[in-house]
């Protein structure tokens, strides 16, 4: 079992979100994909410090808070292991962009947000970062291969 989270940072006033593009590690599994930012939970962080961790380290922005938004499943997504990812958005920060060392950096027009290279689970679930409503879902892969999902709305 792996628990991860994934942060949406957003610039409200330009309708724009970070997104990196996975293309700089080795053995990376989301290689070649855009992806929100995030990662592995360090021993003893909560969902919220390791979501504004992940923001600084991959991006060199500081958050002031993030928003919990959903919960997502990922049964066995990397063929070993079951994911549980908490996802959250942040739309107050500081700082410059970095060179991260996951990808590429890019802000993303909201309005194209699902027409990047995402995995096609993503495109299902992004819109709803944007609603006001929690969800808690479960996004079913195979050999990387996009099954089906189930999901409640809070």
């Amino acid at each position: 079992m792996k628990l991860a989270t994934l942060c949406y940072v957003l610039d409200k006033k330009r309708g724009f979100t970070l997104m990196i593009y996975r293309n700089k590690k080795q053995n990376d599994y989301h290689e070649g994909k855009w992806n929100g930012l995030g990662g592995k939970f360090e021993p003893g962080e909560s969902p919220e410090e390791c979501a504004i961790r992940e923001i600084e380290e991959e991006s060199g922005l500081k958050v002031k808070s993030v928003k919990m938004r959903g919960f997502i499943t990922f049964p066995l997504f990397d063929g070993k292991d079951d994911w549980y990812v908490f996802l959250f958005t942040a739309d107050e920060f500081s700082g410059e962009l970095i060179d991260s060392p996951e990808g590429q950096l890019d802000w993303i027009s909201n309005k194209n947000l699902t027409e990047i290279g995402l995995w096609d689970g993503d495109k299902i679930f992004i819109p709803w970062l944007f609603q006001d409503k929690f969800f808690s879902a479960k996004f079913n892969y195979k050999d990387r291969v996009f099954i089906d999902y189930s999901v409640i709305f809070y």
